[in-house]
């Protein structure tokens, strides 16, 4: 009997350690107090060789170039928060053959983030997440930009580099040397294997989502005041993309004075390099907050150097300063022309004057063809939510009642959710919980 009242003693002792409380009969529908146990920062460096759990008890600090090598998968609790170190330039590179398996939770997203103090962080704190996969690309010896060592691409279009969900990355996008920077959130000949849903970028300190080449499909994507442009595609992208939200904050542009909304390339060239860049994009939003605009802005979509992506069921709205949507030369207006580079279901509701007009490159009758569904609208016609575009507290996302955008669009194409919803959101907002509309002032400091 002494051994067991000693045990039992050493029991209860344990169980008030770890914080435990037992609920009476009084208040038998309530859950237990779980005090979780106190975690530790850990700095990772170098090469990730074998599988990997990172815990969200503890934290990590990505400190230089973290790699997660072929056959190795790198999986991520959700709820774990990683930080990238500034001084070393933190970035976490998922090299092809690897894996990440990042997959939060609504209530428990996963956060990279910046190792700066509370209301001390900025865009570019940190370098980035990079995926890099073994699916086609259109240039030969690809090359991840800002890294400028880890090659990409290959044939299998169904590669898979694992998955991202319910994921935030803030700070990212430093730059490694002129022009040449890490974005948010970088693909790399990704393949259609991989899943990606709910994932949010906020203040890139380059492009908020970039895509080279690759097959990758994503959903529930959210770009929020980047630096440069939000969705970027180039050598040969032809994944689908569908939920979209892109906000802009008016006062902050790429100094190169070409930020734009969408920016899509086949290449750097313009060539007729295959794969084409053809990537399909879906229910996107667009806005731009209230405010002066930077002259460096340029336009809400900028199709250029012979891509063929198409975008359907989108609005775009904002005081863009050169354009709506520029077509630009004369390979490009050609896909437009012909049917291969498509925009259906869109509409243009922009707040300025754009020097160039609303279309640029192509004419008022290409845009608005009939069967199109788009148009050319006064944003107080459409009837967006309160606060759509709003900087200072989380921005309404749901159309009000009557609005066009709830039954305005085309039927999409294979591959995509059926709907006929314009722009990002109709009934359901999926930023509800996960997504962080004030990064700046959230306390990230592990729990004591």
């Amino acid at each position: 009997m002494k051994k067991a009242g000693k045990l039992f003693g050493l029991l209860m002792l344990g169980l008030t350690t770890f914080g435990y409380v037992s609920c009476t009969s009084d208040d038998d529908d309530e859950d237990p107090i779980v005090v979780v146990p106190v975690g530790e920062i850990k700095t990772v460096t170098g090469k990730i060789t074998t599988n990997t759990t990172w815990s969200a008890t503890n934290q990590y600090l990505l400190s230089g170039f973290v790699y997660v090598e072929a056959g190795a998968t790198l999986t991520i609790e959700p709820g774990t928060i990683i930080k990238g170190d500034k001084t070393t330039k933190g970035s976490l590179i998922v090299q092809p053959g690897a894996k990440i398996i990042a997959v939060g939770t609504a209530d428990k997203p996963i956060i990279f983030t910046s190792n700066q103090a509370t209301g001390a962080r900025k865009a570019g704190d940190w370098g980035g997440l990079v995926l890099l996969g073994k699916a086609p690309v259109n240039k030969p010896n690809a090359v991840i930009e800002g890294e400028n060592v880890s090659t990409f691409g290959g044939t299998d279009a169904a590669d898979n580099s694992g998955q991202l969900k319910y994921v935030r990355i803030e700070f990212a996008g430093i730059a490694f040397e002129t022009d040449k920077e890490i974005n948010g959130l970088t693909f790399g000949g990704v393949g259609s294997g991989t899943e990606v849903d709910y994932v949010q970028v906020s203040y890139s300190g380059d492009d908020s989502f970039e895509w080279f080449g690759g097959t990758v499909n994503a959903k529930h994507l959210i770009a929020y005041r980047g630096l440069d442009d939000d969705f970027d595609t180039d050598n040969g992208f032809s994944g689908n993309v569908q939920y979209g939200f892109i906000l802009r904050d008016p006062a902050i542009a790429d100094l190169a004075g070409d930020s734009n909304g969408f920016e899509s390339d086949n290449d750097a060239a313009g060539s007729t390099a295959t794969p084409q860049t053809s990537a399909k994009f879906a229910n996107v939003t667009v806005a731009m907050g209230e405010g002066t605009v930077n002259a460096k802005f340029n336009s809400a979509l900028r199709l250029r150097r012979n891509t063929s992506i198409s975008v359907y069921n989108s609005v775009f709205t904002g005081a863009w300063p050169r354009s709506g949507l520029r077509v630009e030369n004369p390979t490009t207006i050609e896909n437009f022309t012909k049917g291969t580079l498509k925009v259906d279901g869109t509409v243009l509701a922009l707040t300025g004057t754009p020097a160039q007009g609303v279309l640029e490159g192509i004419t008022n009758a290409l845009f608005i063809p009939t069967g199109s569904k788009n148009s050319i609208a006064v944003v107080a016609d459409l009837k967006l939510a309160t606060g759509y575009n709003s900087l200072t507290a989380k921005p309404g996302v749901l159309p009000q009642a009557g609005s066009s955008l709830l039954t305005g669009g085309v039927t999409l194409p294979t591959g995509f959710e059926a709907n006929t919803a314009v722009g990002a959101f109709a009934a359901t907002d999926w930023t509800d919980k996960w997504a962080n509309f004030d990064p700046q002032n959230t306390n990230y400091e592990i729990k004591k």
